[in-house]
């Protein structure tokens, strides 16, 4: 996963070895290990054994004593450490799952945004290969000019658009007059460009 972040060697023996003291295995007043063996044990340097248990020393869930090696001190402080770190690691876990999570969806929306502007280019292409496939509009109860005709609608000089058909009841009237009548339920095919599209659906229906 990404943005995961991996703990140095010493810091995951550590954690080990405390969870090894919070279950029991290793009780207190103990004397623990040679680090050569807790080394070979979880097939690590000496040196890391030695970091490791220093990390123990430090919290007080281990005591060290010159000349005589290093003993469990307390087990409570050990579940105190392993429950800690098990919340940090929950919350470490989370916020990948956050950050992944937020960087797909970015993803997503540029994917989406690529294929919105190949639309629009696509849309604009045809057009301009051939300008004259007309727009439609279909006039329900809710569009206003009903019942005139296209004459007194001045609908090219409201719109800009060019009426090329009308369709009433299922029949097609190509290059109607300008005495043909806009009625209900009636098909408007017209030619212009987008702001005509616009400006008829603005035209018939003000209010949506």
């Amino acid at each position: 996963m990404k943005n995961k972040q991996v703990r140095p060697l010493y810091q995951q023996v550590a954690v080990k070895l405390a969870k090894r003291v919070a279950e029991g295995h290793y009780e207190e007043g103990k004397k623990l290990h040679a680090r050569s063996t807790i080394a070979k044990a979880f097939d690590v340097s000496a040196e890391t054994a030695r970091k490791a248990v220093q990390v123990l020393v430090d919290l007080g869930i281990m005591e060290s004593y010159h000349g005589s090696g290093t003993y469990v001190a307390s087990r409570e402080k050990a579940k105190a450490y392993v429950r800690q770190f098990e919340d940090l690691q929950t919350i470490e876990s989370m916020r990948s799952q956050i950050v992944e999570s937020v960087e797909r969806q970015q993803r997503e929306w540029t994917h989406f945004k690529d294929l919105l502007d190949d639309m629009i280019v696509q849309t604009r292409q045809s057009y301009t290969v051939n300008p004259f496939i007309p727009y439609e509009l279909v006039l329900t109860d809710e569009a206003e000019h009903l019942g005139r005709t296209i004459a007194e609608l001045n609908i090219w000089q409201m719109t800009g658009a060019t009426v090329v058909a009308l369709m009433k009841e299922e029949q097609l009237y190509l290059s109607p007059g300008p005495y043909a009548k806009i009625d209900q339920q009636d098909t408007i095919y017209f030619i212009g460009n987008e702001y005509s599209l616009q400006q008829m659906h603005h035209f018939f229906y003000p209010k949506n």
